[in-house]
């Protein structure tokens, strides 16, 4: 369900859980994590291209292990941390270039993780969401400060505030994503801007990339920590928990006469 393939200094990492439009668990963010920090240590790799299959770059959080963690009495640690934490952390500190290649849609964690990545490339039918608010909870992945930085305040506002959906065109015009591409010709476009900068000498990627990131880390840490407290708080909460039995018996969500939370 998770596929690496290394081949001239670039490596892609394809999800592939095409019954779940490649939402991640546990194990999938375990899986990614363990696929970047692979690729951080090896001297034969330069790049990291991430992607998706069956029209799907990432749904986001699983809502059926959320639902789980929300319903179970987890603990704190058990809902803010299933994984994602070790995933969102290594995803911040990867020293090498990354490349995302959106191959369709990519809701919650799925655009979350954009701003990590240097150069987002996006299939023209590519569909992004940011469904927190509906969910019951807050943003995640620091994207309270990473999406006002590279959106603008405004649009991501906007974007996290409705939950409304952008096209590929409203993507790249706002900053998320830097090339739109036909569908047939994402990925060979994408491996190709990686294998560019793959034939660079690795010495100047890595300290570039430091200086290009300088500042932007600590700000997207910080916004992750106020995130976090509020996320394991209003996980499992009475709005979260009528958005995600809303979303499995497909209707309309009521958030009217919920208790406080």
């Amino acid at each position: 369900m998770l596929h690496v393939d290394d081949a001239a200094r670039v490596r892609l990492v394809t999800l592939d859980r095409p019954e779940a439009r490649n939402a991640l668990d546990t194990e999938h963010y375990q899986g990614l994590a363990d696929a970047l920090d692979s690729a951080a240590d090896a001297d034969e790799l330069a790049v990291v291209v991430l992607t998706g299959t069956a029209g799907a770059f990432c749904a986001g959080q699983d809502l059926a292990e959320m639902g789980r963690l929300a319903t179970t009495g987890a603990t704190t640690e058990e809902r803010t941390g299933h994984g994602f934490q070790r995933f969102i952390t290594t995803l911040g500190s990867f020293p090498k270039p990354l490349v995302a290649a959106v191959n369709g849609l990519a809701v919650g964690l799925g655009v979350t993780m954009l701003p990590y990545c240097d150069l987002v490339l996006v299939a023209e039918d590519a569909r992004f969401r940011t469904p927190f608010v509906s969910l019951g909870v807050v943003p995640e992945a620091g994207s309270s400060f990473t999406l006002p930085t590279l959106l603008g305040p405004q649009a991501a506002a906007h974007a996290l505030l409705t939950g409304a959906w952008l096209d590929a065109a409203e993507a790249r015009a706002c900053g998320l994503a830097w090339r739109v591409c036909p569908p047939e010709r994402l990925l060979g476009e994408a491996l190709d801007v990686a294998a560019a900068m793959a034939r660079m000498p690795l010495v100047s990627l890595v300290e570039t990339k430091r200086l290009l990131r300088t500042g932007w880390r600590d700000g997207a840490a910080a916004a992750r920590g106020r995130e976090e407290a509020l996320f394991a708080r209003l996980t499992g909460g009475p709005a979260n928990r009528e958005a995600i039995a809303a979303f499995f018996e497909k209707r309309d969500p009521d958030f009217t006469n919920l208790a406080p939370e």
